[in-house]
């Protein structure tokens, strides 16, 4: 079952606890954890689509934050 698929099936099970005559307690409890399950499912799917948005291919993540250069940077006299 696909994270789309439990965050369609969530929604639907949201809208009809109220009136399916459960204890008052029960609606209480099961929309607390249907709404921490669509707090995680939410989170995952942000997450796969940054993950997703970085890659470059072949497994590879990652963005130009990190250089790599041949030049001097430092002169050696000026480091003693």
């Amino acid at each position: 079952m696909s994270k789309e698929t439990l965050v369609f099936i969530a929604g639907i099970l949201l809208t009809i606890i109220p009136f399916l005559g459960v204890p008052e307690d029960w609606v209480r409890y099961a929309t607390l954890a249907i709404g921490v399950i669509l707090i995680l499912i939410g989170y995952i799917l942000r997450r796969d689509l940054y993950l997703k948005r970085i890659d470059n291919g072949k497994g590879e993540r990652g963005n130009d934050m990190f250089v790599e250069t041949t030049e001097v940077l430092f002169d050696e006299g000026a480091l003693k």
